[in-house]
């Protein structure tokens, strides 16, 4: 029998669980997506990937700035759905909006609860050097993550992954997984697991600050910081260009077992000596250019050996 499903997503992140829902032939009664925001050159305003996708579908969408308001939750409750599906959404869910869905909401998050709570878990998973992440269908809670597990599967990081690379096998897991959350929700048979609060770690949204490449700590540690930031916001560190500095992101290396001074480049490979072993930079960025593999880079570029990145 098919639900009737609010879905409440905001980034790609978010699609493939709307149409892998919709794809199951469930009701997808409305859609709730952050408001849409200015972007691009020309910073025109732009409906998110969910609210695109749902007018795809003929979904109708609803874009409040907040679910706190009386009306705004009125007419959530109006729509009588059996349960609300929430992934990257964006707002929190007051009291009056989860306890609306006869079902109440479930939560796609992108770790293995309760370890990275919060909104940056794909990144701080990388960042920390962990082995394995996954995703965890939760029944949502008052509290960030708080609620009790239905369903969670782990799949390994790769050594090399960057959290783009990821984020889009962690989409395909999360859509599979949900759909099947909802079948044992319908028929009765899901197992709620309450969250170990003892093993509880936070997942803080990635600062600025964080990106700028330390070449004097180890090589292991600087890149899981290019790969847990990119593509987005990317580690960047200055390379001497044209006779000046410029800033360029990082976006992808390999540990080499060279050795020198950090920061110093070890031969004409964009090999980067760090205080601890060395990175050889494989894609990286300049400032308003297309992201490059190295060997591209270095075609139009005049850098070698003993060049000093910062």
């Amino acid at each position: 029998m098919a639900l009737r499903i609010v879905f409440m997503g905001t980034p790609e992140f978010a699609v493939p669980a709307l149409q892998a829902l919709a794809a199951a032939g469930h009701e997808i009664v409305a859609a709730y997506s952050q408001p849409p925001r200015p972007a691009g050159r020309g910073m025109a305003e732009r409906n998110s990937p969910v609210h695109l996708t749902a007018e795809r579908l003929g979904v109708a969408v609803r874009t409040p700035k907040s679910l706190h308001p009386a009306e705004v939750q009125a007419a959530f409750t109006a729509i009588e759905a059996d349960l609300a599906v929430v992934a990257a959404y964006g707002l929190i869910l007051p009291e009056a909006i989860l306890e609306a869905p006869r079902f109440g909401c479930w939560n796609i998050h992108a770790s293995l609860l309760p370890r990275w709570r919060g909104a940056a878990p794909i990144q701080r998973a990388i960042l920390a050097g962990d082995e394995s992440t996954g995703i965890s269908i939760m029944k949502m809670a008052a509290g960030l993550d708080t609620g009790p597990v239905a369903m969670m599967k782990e799949i390994e990081i790769g050594a090399n992954e960057t959290a783009g690379e990821l984020h889009d096998r962690l989409t395909k897991l999360g859509a599979s997984l949900i759909v099947e959350a909802v079948a044992a929700i319908e028929n009765g048979e899901v197992a709620l697991r309450e969250q170990n609060d003892a093993e509880v770690t936070y997942a803080a949204k990635i600062d600025k600050a964080e990106a700028r490449i330390d070449w004097r700590r180890p090589a292991q540690e600087v890149n899981r910081q290019i790969r847990a930031l990119s593509p987005y916001p990317g580690a960047w560190c200055e390379i001497p260009l044209n006779g000046k500095s410029e800033r360029v992101r990082v976006l992808s290396g390999e540990l080499t077992g060279g050795k020198g001074e950090p920061g110093q480049m070890l031969g004409d490979n964009l090999e980067i000596a760090c205080g601890e072993g060395a990175i050889r930079i494989t894609r990286l960025q300049r400032a308003g250019r297309q992201a490059m593999g190295a060997s591209a880079f270095l075609r139009g570029t005049h850098i070698g050996a003993g060049v000093r990145l910062k």
